[in-house]
């Protein structure tokens, strides 16, 4: 019996130290992990309905980040409708994600236009708006290529970087989500940050 008993506190030991390593353990994540890179440290904006807003108003949520402009006819709409395929994928746990789109034309981008595109993805989404001095600071922080493109007669399109910016619910930047990487992949990333 005093053999079985050692044998049992042998065993249990042995699985103890396991599972620190298990608690401990770093996230592999399928997109990018920019955990610690010094930058993309929030913005100061209008939301849709007009009220301000920074990063620290959705500390305790994990935030999924996006930059583009109402008139853009392919990556805008695409990324908009697979975050929203995302939320879905969480199931209940999408209350405890936000999904910001920050426009790059504020020229065009107003307040009302806005509350018209954003959450006819999905009621929860939010939209950002900025003055053009506001835009472009928000953009530099972010490292955010945009460019204005004259299409003739007066129009233009904005080119601009097609990735989202994942943050924790402390309000750190963890990812980098490439444009195109489907809703399984990120996911799979924002369960394992909730």
């Amino acid at each position: 019996m005093k053999k079985l008993l050692s044998a049992l506190v042998v065993a249990l030991a042995v699985l103890g130290a396991g599972c620190d390593k298990l608690a401990n353990k770093t996230p592999s994540f399928n997109n990018t992990d920019v955990t610690g890179l010094d930058y993309a440290k929030g913005f100061s904006l209008l939301d849709h309905h007009g009220k301000p807003r920074t990063l620290q108003d959705f500390k305790g949520k994990v935030v999924v980040l996006f930059f583009g402009y109402t008139q853009c006819p392919d990556v805008c709409p695409t990324t908009m409708v697979e975050m929203a395929t995302v939320l879905k994928e969480l199931g209940p746990s999408s209350k405890d994600v936000q999904v910001l789109f920050v426009t790059l034309d504020p020229e065009r981008d107003t307040q009302e236009l806005l509350a018209a595109y954003v959450p006819a993805f999905h009621p929860s989404f939010i939209g950002l708006y900025g003055d053009a001095e506001a835009t472009a600071r928000t953009a530099k922080e972010f490292k955010v290529f945009t460019a204005k493109v004259p299409s003739g007669e007066g129009n233009y399109t904005v080119d601009h970087t097609s990735g989202s910016y994942v943050f924790d619910r402390d309000g750190k930047l963890r990812l980098f989500v490439r444009h195109g990487q489907g809703a399984g992949p990120l996911a799979a990333d924002l369960r394992q940050l909730l």
